[in-house]
């Protein structure tokens, strides 16, 4: 995938896609479903491995002016040797969800959903994918997503993944605890998250996989009237009256809390990008200086570090797939060795498939089994 056109910038409004209801112990009040194309699938009745779900706690989130709770519930696949096996240790793959969305979503808590993480594992197991744990935290916000992003206002959620929940991980499981047998990947926002703490913590894990990355490219001249559902949140009970439709309203104010947090803006501790009915270029600038595609150029001595990295996204998916080409043309301009793919498919309706044919095969391939 190369010599790609690439597309004007957009905003989060429009890059960040959403899937599904999300259900935390922190949410305020879940959202409903975007109007996209997907067939649901349903928790396998019989389950190869074992589910846990647990809570851990994050030193990196305590403090977050949010108030979001630090303790969050982490939902973990042990493969099906694991009890068998006492004395095997394994590979982990930490997977994050997107925005709006749950663990208990992907791992079939909930019901239905566009993937089911222990089906998708066992076809990809009985296909000749090798056992790994996979490990899921729970990152939905009173914004409702964390954007893996390290804020005042949400917390260190780089920290929380890299360093707080892979410490738990290896402290509680048969883990093989080291860098080579680590991989790091997610969708939508989980996928600009496996981006950007795949930036910075090369030292934590060996492969990367984002799958569909929202919030990519950065929008150097926004308008004013993108901001206008978001200038009428005042409070906590404002965000939680805002109807399942006002998606843009809460992509900008997730934007605003893991980019622009402003510790003496109470009682939401957010700056918008809009002030006095213009626009406040300084945090214009914030903004910019979080999409990937601007930070990337900073990071390419730690992305040489990783033994492999993986980007995709459906060709129905725009603008999401155009930015998807921009970072295969930057990665191969540096000669960052990694594998970028347009497929057939929109946001979400082939998410479990590929989770079981290209995700699973890619870390049975690139991280140490022993």
């Amino acid at each position: 995938m190369t010599n790609a056109r690439v597309l004007p910038l957009v905003v989060l409004a429009t890059a960040v896609s959403f899937s599904v209801t999300a259900q935390n112990q922190n949410a305020p009040r879940p959202a409903a479903a975007a109007p996209l194309t997907f067939a649901t699938v349903n928790p396998p009745e019989k389950l190869a491995g074992k589910l846990e779900r647990v809570t851990v706690h994050g030193d990196s989130l305590v403090g977050n002016l949010s108030g979001d709770s630090p303790d969050r519930l982490v939902s973990v696949y042990l493969p099906p040797s694991y009890a068998a096996q006492p004395q095997r240790r394994y590979p982990v793959l930490y997977l994050l969800h997107g925005f709006t969305d749950s663990d208990a979503n992907w791992f079939g808590f909930s019901g239905a959903h566009f993937v089911n993480v222990p089906g998708a594992t066992d076809r990809a197991n009985a296909a000749g994918a090798r056992e790994l744990i996979i490990v899921m935290p729970n990152a939905f916000t009173k914004f409702a997503g964390s954007m893996y992003s390290s804020s005042a206002a949400t917390g260190d959620w780089e920290a929380f993944v890299a360093k707080d929940l892979v410490a738990y991980v290896d402290g509680h499981y048969r883990t093989l605890a080291k860098r080579a047998s680590r991989g790091l990947a997610g969708h939508s926002m989980g996928g600009y998250g496996t981006i950007r703490i795949g930036m910075k913590y090369p030292d934590v894990f060996s492969s990367l996989y984002a799958l569909s990355p929202c919030c990519m490219a950065a929008n150097l001249a926004p308008a004013a009237e993108q901001f206008a559902g978001a200038l009428k949140v005042k409070t906590d009970a404002d965000i939680a009256a805002l109807a399942p439709a006002d998606f843009g309203t809460r992509a900008m104010l997730a934007s605003a809390a893991a980019w622009s947090a402003n510790p003496k803006n109470p009682p939401l501790y957010i700056d918008l990008p809009l002030a006095d009915g213009k626009i406040a270029p300084d945090v214009v600038a914030r903004w910019v200086a979080n999409a990937p595609l601007t930070m990337v150029h900073q990071y390419i001595p730690n992305l040489r570090k990783y033994a492999a990295i993986a980007v995709d996204a459906g060709d129905k998916d725009q603008p999401i797939e155009s930015t998807v080409r921009a970072l295969d043309q930057i990665l191969s301009t540096y000669g960052i060795a990694h594998t970028a793919e347009t497929y057939d498919g929109n946001h979400v309706n082939r998410i479990d498939e590929r989770l079981t044919s290209k995700v699973l095969p890619f870390f049975t391939a690139h991280l140490a089994f022993e």
